[in-house]
């Protein structure tokens, strides 16, 4: 079987078994019985990830990372290699990103490089939720191992199939996960004096918050505030008691995230003495954004100028590889997969790719391998 064929077969069988972050046992199953056929001993971490270290004899460490969990969404793709797990897929592309690793893992078996540092694949657990990237990081592994810099890869569907994508600086978004809870007190419709409307509270809170963007955070700086959700209210003719929203927040900068939580927080307290109600409010940062390091990024471009794409503009998605890269430098790139057949977007139901793809990202891993100058 040679390369591709190898590729496209591990990703059609761990597209079928789809797991939930730090629920992944089938995967990491697999995921090790492939790693010990190549002659590999890896080691299991956080119950569910995997890593194999690659010793040769250096005292610098090269990481190379994949994400291995799945997203709760009932496939719909009618290809043949469907998810065998009902109501869950790999509708984000990390079964392509697990391939890839191990194509990766076995050209370095069967094209061994004379390198002067050590490498760390890392087949981590949990990207979607809660950040499996964070726990690693505090488990130690990249003190352990003395990793100096580490490369990411992810599949994107809006990318012209084969390019490879990047940019210096801000790549992805922070994020963080909004919950605003407004108690005021029920009363009938007719005699609204007596009570306190959550609904008209929130409604003016929401309005509000949208106001931060044009006028607390700079223009120069890029923040999204959305809310996706909000329910309230029992009945057409009672003031509604308790109204609930929920959204995101998202930015490339952790002080610009700060000063827009701090200012909501200060538009609750008003509304507070302003309506006499209570307002419950949590926006904990989730991910921090992604930063991809600026020297790693000339040697990176330098490294797979063919077919190479620079981004003009970071996206508001968001990515656990930032906990990565808060402690050393390293830079998460793009792999293009859109076709006239592949342009389903990530996290739907139909999102699929040809595997083909993949090659070009076992052939940048290994180009990076044998290329980079940690230190530079």
């Amino acid at each position: 079987m040679d390369a591709l064929e190898q590729i496209k077969k591990w990703r059609q069988e761990l597209h079928q078994i789809p797991e939930p972050g730090l629920h992944e046992y089938k995967t990491s199953k697999y995921l090790k019985t492939e790693l010990l056929k190549m002659g590999y001993q890896p080691i299991t971490v956080l119950k569910t990830g995997v890593l194999v270290y690659i010793d040769n004899g250096y005292d610098k460490t090269l990481a190379f990372r994949s994400d291995i969990d799945a997203l709760k969404i009932k496939e719909e793709t009618k290809c043949s290699f469907i998810s065998q797990h009902d109501g869950y897929m790999h509708a984000c592309g990390h079964d392509g990103h697990m391939a890839a690793l191990l194509g990766f893992a076995k050209k370095l078996k069967d094209k061994p490089l004379s390198l002067n540092v050590n490498i760390l694949l890392i087949f981590q657990p949990a990207e979607e939720s809660p950040g499996g990237a964070k726990l690693l990081v505090e488990a130690g592994i990249l003190n352990k191992y003395n990793v100096k810099a580490i490369f990411g890869m992810h599949l994107m569907p809006t990318i012209d199939e084969g390019k490879i994508a990047c940019r210096a600086g801000p790549l992805m978004a922070q994020n963080g996960e909004l919950d605003v809870t407004v108690i005021g007190k029920s009363a009938h419709a007719g005699l609204y004096h007596f009570g306190v409307d959550s609904i008209v509270i929130a409604s003016s809170i929401i309005g509000q918050y949208q106001n931060i963007i044009s006028r607390v955070v700079s223009p120069v700086e890029s923040c999204v505030i959305n809310i996706g959700e909000i329910s309230g209210g029992t009945a057409r003719n009672i003031v509604a008691d308790k109204t609930v929203f929920r959204g995101t927040v998202r930015t490339y900068s952790e002080a610009v995230f700060k000063k827009i939580t701090d200012t909501m927080q200060a538009i609750n307290c008003g509304m507070e003495r302003s309506y006499g109600c209570k307002i419950e409010f949590s926006c904990p940062p989730m991910y921090p954004p992604v930063l991809n390091d600026y020297g790693l990024y000339q040697q990176f471009v330098r490294i797979v100028n063919e077919n190479y794409l620079e981004l003009k503009e970071p996206l508001m998605l968001a990515e656990d590889f930032a906990f990565y890269q808060k402690e050393i430098p390293g830079i998460f790139f793009y792999l293009g997969t859109k076709t006239s057949q592949y342009s389903s977007g990530l996290h739907t139901e139909i999102f699929n790719f040809n595997e083909n793809v993949l090659i070009k990202a076992v052939d940048v891993y290994y180009q990076l391998a044998a290329k980079i100058k940690l230190g530079e």
